[in-house]
């Protein structure tokens, strides 16, 4: 089977398995990413972690099957004016069937700290009582093959799609000792200022929450239960519910679900201080034409990076 083909069947499975949409909406970020690279998701958390920090991550890329879901992801943030002001930056990149999308963005945060007291593990490394409201502002460049299906007769399938689409984005945080709650939209605009015309860009939210448990009586493990929802028109509620234990910022384990979409499983190790590795594995479950994908992020935190005293 030629490669034109099985692009062609792919992106069929794909318009049937989402609906018929105009434009493509960006996939949910994987358990690895929203958990250990927030930043991506919410502008709000610029400038949160103690360090500046930097990040990749991939998901799809080593996917056997040829049109599946696959995004690349480039981040940095950090921290000013004694903590108060975050500021970072982002490229991500989308590609599903003969769809691509490519977002950069730069990102400004502030924050609000409370005096709280909380018992907690004396390696943690967030600022508990923060209150964060960010912003993005950025381009999507918008890329639709249309002419590699090969489908003739068709004025839909009848030239390529290639759009720029600003985009404005809006985040909230509250971070505590024991949880966080968020809110984020990566796009209010829509394609209200889209270059091309024949757009429907969805846009979608994300709400999550989390909670860290940690007791006296085991000071080197956290359990971390999250959830994350992501609501778009036209689309059915999807929640990812999680869990993860990490021992001294040394490694973790997680596992979770994807509503009836795949089951997830995680690991992570943290190396040299200030690096910081996590690869996720979705199991597809219901005959998922998405079929199972890997993933990673890596970060690396400046300063003191991820060690504990």
């Amino acid at each position: 089977m030629n490669k034109s083909i099985k692009i062609a069947l792919a992106t069929i499975i794909f318009v049937s398995f989402f609906g018929i949409k105009e434009t493509y909406a960006q996939q949910t970020p994987s358990f690895s990413e929203y958990n250990y690279n927030p930043f991506i998701l919410n502008s709000a958390y610029a400038g949160l972690t103690e360090n500046t920090e930097v990040s990749i991550g991939n998901a799809g890329f080593f996917n056997q099957f040829e049109g599946s879901p696959r995004t690349f992801s480039v981040s940095g943030h950090g921290s000013f004016n004694r903590g108060k002001v975050g500021l970072g930056a982002g490229i991500i990149r989308d590609q599903i069937g003969v769809t691509t999308s490519t977002s950069i963005f730069g990102a400004y945060s502030y924050k609000i700290f409370f005096d709280f007291e909380s018992n907690r593990p004396y390696w943690q490394l967030y600022n508990p009582g923060v209150l964060s409201f960010g912003i993005t502002a950025g381009v999507q460049q918008y890329q639709d093959n249309l002419l590699d299906l090969g489908i003739v007769g068709d004025p839909n399938f009848s030239e390529n799609i290639t759009a720029t689409i600003p985009t404005i984005g809006l985040g909230f945080l509250f971070n505590h000792a024991s949880f966080y709650v968020g809110f984020s939209a990566p796009n209010i605009l829509g394609d209200a200022l889209a270059t091309e015309d024949n757009l429907n860009l969805e846009n979608p939210t994300y709400g999550y929450f989390g909670y860290r448990f940690f007791n006296n009586r085991f000071q080197d493990l956290m359990i971390k239960p999250n959830m994350l929802l992501k609501y778009e028109n036209g689309a059915p509620l999807q929640a990812d519910i999680n869990l993860a234990v990490s021992f001294r910022n040394k490694f973790e384990i997680g596992t979770g679900y994807r509503t009836s979409s795949s089951i997830n499983f995680l690991t992570g190790v943290y190396l040299f201080d200030n690096v910081r590795f996590v690869y996720n594995y979705n199991l597809a479950i219901n005959d998922s034409p998405l079929g199972n994908t890997h993933g990673f992020i890596l970060s690396y935190q400046f300063g003191d990076g991820y060690a504990i005293d």
